[in-house]
Formats: C-alpha cells, structure tokens, sequence
C-alpha cells in the first residue's frame, strides 16, 4: 500500500470545479498532480501555479494548465507534503530546497492542505533538519552568524556541488535536534542578514491528510475553523 498515492488521490477531492489551485513540491505532491491530471482529463475546469520548476514540467507533461504566479490575483486552495508536522499543526518543509515559493504560495492561498504519510507525524520537531534558504552573497558570513548563535548550519551540497534553489540562492541545513525552541530559533533567524526564509511553516494549513495503513485521515486545525 502506498500510503503517498493515497493521500495524493484523497486531496483531489477538496479541488473543485474553478478553482485556482496552488501545487507543491515532493514526492508525495507527484501522487497529487497525477491523481488531479486524470480528473482534468475527465472534464475538472482548474488553472494551477506552481511552487517549483520540478513540479512545472511535471504538471505540463500531463497537459495541466499552468500560470505564472504573478498572472493569478488568488489561490483557492494551496496542496503540498511535508518534512515533518507536530501535534500543533506546526510543520518543517524544505527538504526538496523549494521552501521559500512554497511558502509563497501558501501566504497567499485561501486554505492550505498539507498531505504526507503517517512517518512524518510527529510528537515534536527537530529530526528532520531545518532547511533554510540563504542568499549566495556573502553566505560564508551567514553561516558563521548562524554557527556564533548555535544554529549548528550546514551548507547543502548536491552532487558534491552547492545546492542551486529555483531562486538562485543555497540551503543551509540547520542540525537543531529533537523538540528544539520553535519560537527562539525564528528569533535568532530574524537577526540574520543574509537569511531569505526559513522552513518552519506555523499554523497554516486548514486541513492535514495523513496516509496510514487503514487509508486517509484528514485532520481539522481548529484554529483554522
């Protein structure tokens, strides 16, 4: 059972007939944009933006109609995985270096759901590293402010080579361990100049779907009622 496909096929029935709807990133959106594909093919009038290159070509090889997003004035509905996500719907994103659009996208959504397998429910945060986007001008000196104020940085590299993000900055994986202080390391970021945005995305989707072995969940945030 892929618990992934589920939850990426479940999502498909929040979108409805009009909506402008907001893609994310990952592997688990994959599953969404297939599933959301094959109900277009059937008749679903939707126009889609999207928060990544990886999630464009995908979306356009299926024949999804995809806009830019300066050429939409809202977005219905915004659907994206996560890294990881707490009991108080408080979720680290980044892990595939799209943080910075993702959160674009989701400040600007109507409703936010967030979708991913029961692995990423968690008590606390802090396994899952924290990404944070950088600008490549004087990284050396971001790092170092980071390194003074204890957030343990550690640039990403990929293929041996410095991690290029859709917006030509890096990723700066902060190794902060289980159940770190949310509210003091946005306040240590804060101070930094350098520091684009953070993956720590608060409070902000309406609805969680939680793939497990006995189907979709979806959640409720009550503070989004």
């Amino acid at each position: 059972m892929n618990l992934k496909e589920i939850v990426g096929k479940k999502a498909v029935e929040f979108v409805k007939d009009g909506m402008i709807v907001g893609l994310g990133t990952g592997s688990t959106v994959f599953y969404f944009v297939h599933a959301i594909a094959g109900k277009v093919k059937d008749g679903l009038n939707i126009e889609m933006v999207s928060t990544s290159i990886q999630t464009v070509e995908l979306a356009k090889s299926l024949g999804l109609n995809i806009k830019e997003l300066e050429d939409v004035d809202h977005i219905d509905l915004a659907v994206d995985g996560v890294d990881e996500i707490d009991k108080n719907f408080n979720a680290i994103k980044g892990g595939g270096a799209a943080l910075f659009r993702e959160k674009i996208v989701a400040d600007i959504a109507s409703e936010v759901i967030w979708i991913f397998d029961e692995s990423k429910d968690v008590e606390k945060l802090g396994a899952f590293n924290l990404p944070v986007e950088i600008l490549p001008f004087g990284y050396s000196h971001t790092i170092r402010k980071m390194t003074e104020v204890g957030l343990n940085p550690v640039l990403r590299l990929k293929d041996g080579k410095k991690l290029i993000t859709d917006n030509h900055n890096y990723i700066v994986d902060l190794h902060l361990g289980y159940g770190f202080n949310i509210s003091e390391v946005k306040e240590k970021l804060s101070t930094i100049v350098g520091v684009v945005e953070h993956g720590l995305f608060l409070n902000v989707c309406r609805f969680c779907i939680k793939g497990t072995e006995n189907g979709a969940v979806i959640i409720e945030n009550p503070n989004k009622k």
